[in-house]
């Protein structure tokens, strides 16, 4: 998985932070007998809630766009079936989000201590044998038995451990909703849904769109609002303390105040057109989807064409029949430009909606 470009799966042992290292979801694993999964949930992942042992056979899961951390150990894989569910009429709950680049930096991390870390049972070993001509047989077979328990036990918890100490370590390359103030949340929960829309859309999987520019600059421009947003929630309270003081600096304060409360309203008011931009992408996006759908049930039909034909043929004179096969074509012509048109639409939407991002 690529950071902010998740793939629609994630590996049967590990912790993966969500919102970095995957997607809020519905997931199923075919295959969890004895294995166990645990959700880190609430604020800093501080309610855990999990299921061991996992029964036969297949099993789902719901991360919640809220959850900080899902770990995970069966033997198989877990599979992104659906996106998060939400409520009807309920705004978009936001998920965390972090610089694209963090987590192949926090991968890269983790890789090069994976060595170390698999040899750590080797060394036990190595003291045991080193030290079996003195200590005596017990001594080998006793860290014989530690370096079997550190094998089996410690690489993939102290890999974890690495990669959430580091990750502490970049507390500045991403936030979490706890980050923002209502306002700044609402419009992140619109950003994320816009963005689920496009990279979850059947013409963007069947590579009807740009799916390169979407896998690359969706993200980015999720990261680059959402640290927008925050600024602004900073600012937000800090001007609703200062409106807060003393009764006899109101005035005073007010009139300080107010040019920055104006260029403040301006940031507001740019960031949510970059949202409505989104926004439009999307809904030009699930416009070219169902036009995608009707092609493919014309397609379906235009496989069995043939047997129409025949029954045309067999039915009636060849004069009625021709005008209602032209019929058919004609619709069909008709569905397929306009889902081109669609698709038109929904890539000039995108490119307005996605300007070039800076690094």
């Amino acid at each position: 998985m690529t950071s902010g470009t998740w793939s629609n799966s994630i590996p049967g042992v590990g912790t993966y932070f969500v919102g970095i290292d995957v997607a809020p979801g519905r997931y199923r694993c075919e295959e969890g007998k004895g294995g166990w999964w645990v959700r880190f949930t609430g604020p800093g992942g501080g309610d855990p809630v999990g299921s061991w042992p996992l029964p036969a056979g297949p099993t789902e899961i719901e991360i919640s766009p809220t959850d900080f951390a899902f770990e995970t150990h069966v033997g198989t894989y877990w599979q992104r079936i659906a996106p998060p569910r939400q409520e009807d009429g309920a705004p978009p709950e936001p998920r965390p989000v972090a610089d694209p680049g963090l987590k192949a930096e926090l991968d890269t991390i983790v890789a090069r201590r994976r060595p170390l870390v698999w040899l750590a049972p080797l060394t036990v070993l190595g003291m045991g044998v080193l030290g079996a001509p003195v200590l005596g047989s017990l001594w080998l077979l006793g860290l014989a038995m530690m370096a079997v328990l550190v094998a089996l036990g410690s690489p993939a918890v102290s890999l974890d451990l690495q990669r959430a100490r580091e990750l502490a370590r970049r507390r500045d390359r991403y936030l979490t909703p706890e980050d923002l103030d209502g306002e700044a949340r609402d419009l992140l929960g619109r950003v994320q849904a816009a963005t689920d829309t496009v990279r979850d859309s059947e013409v963007n999987r069947a590579g009807l769109l740009d799916d390169v520019d979407n896998a690359v600059t969706l993200p980015r421009q999720e990261w680059e609002i959402a640290q927008v947003l925050a600024r602004q929630s900073n600012l937000r309270k800090e001007h609703r303390v200062w409106a807060a003081a003393d009764e006899s600096v109101v005035p005073e304060v007010k009139a300080a105040l107010r040019p920055y409360q104006e260029k403040l309203d301006l940031a507001v008011a740019a960031v949510v057109r970059r949202v409505e931009a989104l926004e439009r992408y999307a809904e030009r996006t699930r416009a070219a989807d169902e036009a995608y759908r009707a092609q493919r049930h014309l397609d379906a039909l235009a496989a069995r064409a043939h047997e129409y034909d025949d029954l045309l043929a067999d039915s009636v004179r060849d004069d009625l029949a021709l005008p209602a096969i032209e019929r058919l074509t004609e619709q069909s012509d008709e569905l397929v430009r306009r889902l081109r048109d669609r698709l038109t639409e929904a890539a000039e939407a995108g490119g307005a909606a996605l300007p070039p991002s800076e690094d």
